[in-house]
């Protein structure tokens, strides 16, 4: 409980109003309070909202954070490379959208038979795009043996 509490002889004497009157707003719906016992209580917020005073803007200041993540695969030749470049990029690009969008770039060296993903976003975004890739990547089901696309 952050916030500031008034009872009604408080909110009668900042008012400058009779203790009767306060009740009388209360009892109307003019003034929101919260009654505990046989004593009410009114929040900061409701009492400034009945004076017409502004509420203090809640602080939208979100601490912008961005992961920059890159994933090496090694033993992959070029069709599995562009099989596992295609599915991630379409998980990327079909995303949950509630922050920013991710960015991913993928590249493939095909001397060494080599992949990278480079992954740039938000931290939950890149955290599911990371459990994919190693689901993928751990999974059985043929995806990157080419097994999949041979059908």
């Amino acid at each position: 409980m952050g916030e500031e509490m008034y009872s009604v002889e408080q909110v009668a004497d900042r008012l400058g109003l009779h203790v009767r009157t306060v009740r009388g707003y209360i009892r109307s719906g003019r003034l929101r309070a919260v009654r505990i016992g046989k004593q009410y209580r009114i929040a900061r917020t409701d009492l400034d909202a009945l004076t017409g005073r502004p509420r203090p803007a809640r602080p939208t200041t979100v601490v912008p954070a961005e992961v920059s993540s890159i994933v090496q695969v090694d033993g992959v030749d070029r069709a599995t490379a562009d099989r596992l470049g295609t599915l991630v990029l379409a998980a990327a690009n079909t995303g949950s959208g509630g922050g920013q969008p991710l960015r991913v770039q993928t590249v493939h060296d095909e001397e060494r038979n080599r992949m990278k993903i480079v992954i740039l976003g938000g931290a939950a975004a890149t955290a599911e795009l990371l459990r994919l890739v190693d689901a993928v990547l751990d999974g059985d089901d043929g995806l990157l043996a080419g097994e999949a696309g041979d059908a």
